[in-house]
């Protein structure tokens, strides 16, 4: 089947290109030539026996170059751990290695002794001046860079030693080798020593001893000697004093200012600016004043290097000449500044080093707070909104950072004119360059708090919206990118804004962004940070229906969510929310969803709620939160009994012994601070609750009174139609209710007339007369009751026909009597009735103030009529009884006369 049988070739060398194989051997070639032979690696190996000390000392002299810069580098520990044996036998060892050692050791030395100084390790003089010997040996290292490195450590030595000893071994060679015969390096050594040293002493030896040679220096032939010994001139000044600062120093910073160099007129200028807190109003009138007028009016002749200086301190020439300035010297600074803003721009003539252009356009930033305190608040507009807008829009993004670092400070001094920089707020804040956002971010609470409580109330509602939204376009835009710990600063600043925004407004724009991060970013500081945003947010949102939204989207997407990510980041919430709300508030919302995830079938899930018992379980307070220390208590059992994960298991065994450490019973007096932090929240919850009770009260009370004013409209409007009628009906009926009345009293005086009348039952006829009157003068009777009266009257005079004819007379003078009664009754009524018009007439202007009182006005006089009717309905009755008695006597009269006379004629 197989034709042939299959060779192998025997194996031999890999196969490839002879140029790679090459450059594998040249590889390998380093590799062995860096392994240490036997012998090398002997004397590398140094007895595991030795101390620290001996191993330092032995290393020191016979260690090698590598070795000996290590022990020299490891100084400061030694000397941390044992000081006196470490000055005793290390460091006379590291004197001797430095002798010919090279530049590596020399900085390490430097180093080492630098720390040593500066960290107060050393407390006895004696070894700060062993240290000092040694730095004076090297301090003219040929080197620059090590000569350096040991000036800086012997500056850091002269503030350790005695004066004595900084005179003797310091100021005695200075005197030396400030010659010029020694070596620029040397005399630039000088300076600075001298500098540094003025500050140790009086005065007096400053005056008489160190000023001199520091006027030499002044003269020096070169440059950068009179440039370093003009910056010592502040230290100088300080230390001898005003007076003499006047009459001494002055004078020498006038002449270097006026310097050939424009290096050395540089650092004299700000040299002068410095001392500028020292010199009294006139100093500053008749020396700064000129100084800085003459390089502001000659700004196209100035040195770049005076102009970046100018730039710097121009806030604080301001501020400090602001005092002895004219009107139009103040102008003039002014109109300076802004010539500084515009420097190295396209619409700017004279053109400039771009580096340059830019470091000075930065400190035109850097000096905006104080420029804004130079021109006051009020003319900001006019004087320095064109330069600050243009700084905010610069095309250099180093120039907006600086502008949007001190953006908070401008408008803390613009106060109620903080809209005037609206625009450039949301220039800044949707900012292209994610470092002009780091650095507004810094400050950015204290800038909204001042934009959102300051500003015009109208111009803020009208630009509130744009803000929101370059608040919310900012995040994004961080969101978006990799920057994820401005993300967290971003998120950190945001939660200002629960204090600042209103609660529908604040929920209805961040709440659910910030929820979004939450579940939705993968950075877990970024996480964290929105948890904690969230949080705040919750905590000072006052109404009950959104808090409680809040909360149910935390339990339902994170604590009962299907990714174990969110339920981790449930237990987060809850660790932040354990610092921000207080125990009673945890408890009743977070404790217990927190506890349900016992049950969590993730591991990791389950670890971490180990790791939250202790703070859960302080959060208790026995005997108030007896159930749910028994929850807790089930919820550990079930990790001891059930849990099978590993970690786990180790987890709850360490949990249950910091549990057991802690006391729940202990009284009040004998907690923790953090105890007294939670009442003060919880007296925070409570104020809130009751500012959203009174926040609900005085919502309904305007709607009642929304209501109760368009039931006054439609009341007054039926009132009035409702009044017309009745004033109809009631003159109506009145004048019909008066001619009925009328009628019937001529009928009852006719009947009275016509009948005769006996003299007997003459006082029984007053009463029924009185009758007569009440209820003619009574209103509101039908004419069928007067009718029936008649009647009844009529059948009395019937039946006493036989009353003597001399009771018509009286009768006749009962009805004078009652006509003029009636009379008066009617102007009484007209009168009554004038008035009525005149109470209803003021009846009607209180009802169109107030429809209740017209309401009660009406059920009173319902009230007033009904008792009315009552009483006269009562008298009726009254005199009908009187009328039916005295028909009874007359008929008894009639029977005993009638019987009387039958007897007589029987008679």
């Amino acid at each position: 089947m197989f034709p042939g049988r299959m060779t192998l070739s025997p194996p031999g060398p890999p196969s490839g290109p002879p140029e790679e194989l090459q450059e594998l051997a040249f590889i390998e070639r380093p590799i062995r030539r860096s392994l240490k032979t036997a012998e090398e690696i002997d004397q590398l190996t140094v007895d595991e026996d030795l101390n620290d000390v001996e191993r330092a000392v032995y290393l020191l002299s016979v260690g090698q170059e590598v070795q000996r810069a290590s022990v020299i580098s490891n100084l400061p520990t030694l000397v941390r751990q044992n000081p006196a044996e470490t000055f005793r036998r290390v460091v006379p060892k590291v004197r001797e290695v430095l002798n010919g050692a090279g530049a590596e050791i020399q900085l390490a030395a430097a180093t080492s002794f630098l720390t040593i100084l500066q960290d107060d390790i050393i407390l006895i003089h004696t070894h700060t001046y062993s240290i000092l010997k040694t730095v004076l040996l090297h301090l003219n290292h040929r080197d620059a860079v090590v000569s350096s490195a040991w000036l800086e450590t012997l500056l850091s030595a002269i503030n350790a030693l005695p004066k004595e000893t900084i005179k003797q071994e310091v100021l005695n060679p200075l005197l030396y080798q400030s010659q010029l015969s020694h070596s620029l390096q040397a005399r630039l050594a000088a300076c600075r020593i001298l500098g540094k040293a003025s500050c140790k002493f009086d005065s007096l030896i400053v005056k008489k001893e160190l000023l001199p040679l520091a006027r030499s220096l002044c003269r020096d032939v070169e440059s950068e000697v009179r440039v370093c010994m003009s910056r010592q001139l502040e230290s100088m000044a300080r230390a001898i004093g005003v007076d003499d600062t006047r009459t001494e120093l002055l004078p020498e910073l006038l002449e270097l200012a006026g310097d050939e160099e424009s290096s050395v007129r540089l650092a004299a200028f700000d040299s002068i600016i410095s001392l500028m807190e020292m010199m009294d109003g006139d100093d500053r009138l008749h020396l700064l004043v000129p100084l800085v007028m003459s390089a502001c009016d000659a700004s196209s002749q100035v040195d770049e290097g005076v102009m970046v200086s100018l730039s710097f301190q121009f806030g604080k020439l301001c501020s400090g000449l602001a005092g002895s300035l004219s009107e139009e010297q103040k102008q003039l600074l002014l109109q300076k500044f802004q010539v500084l803003c515009l420097t190295g721009l396209p619409t700017e003539e004279n053109q400039m080093d771009v580096s340059e252009s830019t470091l000075i356009r930065c400190n035109c930033c850097y000096n905006l707070p104080a420029m804004v305190a130079f021109v006051s608040a009020a003319h900001f507009l006019s004087d320095l909104y064109p330069s600050f807008s243009g700084l905010c829009s610069d095309p250099e993004v180093s120039v907006r950072r600086s502008v949007a670092a001190s953006f908070h400070q401008v408008v803390k001094l613009l106060e109620s004119n903080v809209h005037v920089v609206h625009k450039e707020l949301l220039l800044l804040l949707q900012d292209s360059a994610l470092e002009v956002l780091d650095a507004l971010m810094n400050h950015l609470d204290e800038t909204l708090e001042v934009v959102l409580s300051r500003g015009d109330n109208l111009i803020l509602d009208n630009k509130l919206p744009e803000l929101l939204s370059a608040l919310l376009s900012a995040e994004h835009k961080v969101g978006s990118s990799l920057r994820w710990r401005l993300h967290e600063k971003l998120l950190h600043r945001y939660s200002c804004l629960s204090r600042l925004l209103p609660g529908e407004l604040l929920h209805q724009t961040f709440s659910a962004r910030i929820f979004i991060i939450l579940t939705t970013n993968k950075v877990l500081p970024v996480q964290k940070e929105a948890a904690r945003t969230f949080c705040t947010f919750l905590r000072y949102n006052r109404k009950q229906e959104q808090r409680q939204e809040m909360m149910e989207r935390l339990i339902q997407d994170l604590a009962q969510g299907r990714s174990y990510w969110n339920r981790l980041r449930f237990l987060d919430v809850c660790e932040i929310a354990t610092e921000i709300f207080s125990r009673k508030y945890f408890n009743k919302h977070f404790l217990i969803p927190a506890l349900e995830l016992v049950h969590d079938p993730v591991a990791n899930v389950r670890y971490k709620l180990c790791q939250l018992l202790p703070r859960l379980r302080s959060s208790l307070r026995l005997p108030a939160d007896k159930l749910l220390l028994q929850k807790l208590d089930f919820c550990v059992q079930k990790f001891l009994c059930r849990e099978k994960d590993k970690d786990v298991v180790a987890m709850i065994r360490k949990t249950v012994l910091e549990l057991d450490k802690l006391d729940l019973s202990e009284p009040f007096h004998k907690r923790h601070e953090w105890d007294l932090l939670d009442q003060k929240k919880e007296k925070e919850e409570m104020l809130l609750l009751e500012m959203e009770q009174l926040e609900r009260q005085q919502n309904d009370g305007k709607l009642n009174a929304d209501k109760h004013m368009e039931r006054k409209r439609r009341d007054s409007k039926t009132s009035l139609s409702s009044t017309k009628s009745m004033s109809v009906s009631s003159s109506t009926g009145s004048s019909s209710s008066g001619k009925e009345a009328r009628k019937a009293k001529l009928s009852r005086s006719r009947s009275l007339s016509s009948q005769p009348t006996s003299s007997k039952p003459v006082n029984s006829d007053r009463p029924l007369k009185v009758k007569d009157l009440s209820s003619s003068s009574g209103l509101g009777k039908s004419t069928r009751d007067d009718s029936v009266r008649t009647a009844h009257f009529s059948l009395t005079t019937q039946s006493t026909s036989s009353m003597p004819v001399l009771i018509r007379s009286k009768t006749t003078s009962l009805l004078d009597q009652a006509s003029v009664l009636e009379q008066r009754e009617h102007r009484t009524s007209t009168l009554d009735h004038r008035t009525g018009n005149r109470d209803h007439r003021n009846n009607m202007m209180e009802h169109r103030t107030s429809s209740l009182e017209e309401r009660e006005h009406r059920t009173s006089t319902l009230d007033h009529r009904d008792h009315r009717t009552s009483t006269l309905g009562q008298r009726s009755k009254t005199m009908e009884r009187g009328s039916g008695m005295k028909d009874s006597q007359s008929r008894k009269l009639s029977i005993n006369r009638k019987s009387s006379s039958f007897q007589s004629e029987r008679e």
